[in-house]
């Protein structure tokens, strides 16, 4: 498996994980138009044959990066995937300046709180609703 940065002939596959793993996806031109923006960090997880395993990514804001998607492809959980690759990306954002970083994650996500929980982020309150389909609310995560 190889983290590198989201490319263009990535996006297909990026927008297809995403529609497996969210309600409400980001789509293709979403992506595409994030590899146009200095703003934006997007790591992907592949394999040898260039098939996508994972994607994450942030939006940079002055020293702080809000994580906006994190998705792992069904037949690649349970193997760390996830947590190498926001490993990496914390790692290159701190490269860029970024000292803090946030996210929102539902709240009955369970599983995703406990890998952010790992990596240092802490809870520090509550978006009501901000989920849609089914609506929920979103735990507001923090790392300083």
């Amino acid at each position: 498996m190889l983290i590198r940065p989201l490319q263009e002939n990535d996006l297909d596959q990026a927008a297809a994980l995403e529609a497996k793993n969210f309600s409400c996806p980001w789509s293709r031109q979403a992506f595409a138009d994030a590899l146009k923006k200095e703003y934006y960090l997007y790591l992907v997880a592949v394999e040898e044959d260039e098939t996508l395993l994972g994607i994450c990514g942030l939006i940079r804001s002055f020293d702080e990066g809000e994580i906006t998607n994190v998705a792992v492809s069904d037949k690649a959980r349970r193997r760390g995937i996830a947590y190498q690759m926001l490993t990496e990306l914390m790692q290159q954002a701190q490269e860029q300046g970024i000292r803090a970083f946030t996210l929102e994650v539902r709240k009955s996500n369970a599983p995703a709180i406990g890998l952010y929980q790992k990596l240092g982020f802490l809870p520090e309150g509550i978006r009501p609703g901000f989920y849609e389909a089914p609506v929920e609310d979103a735990v507001i995560m923090w790392k300083r």
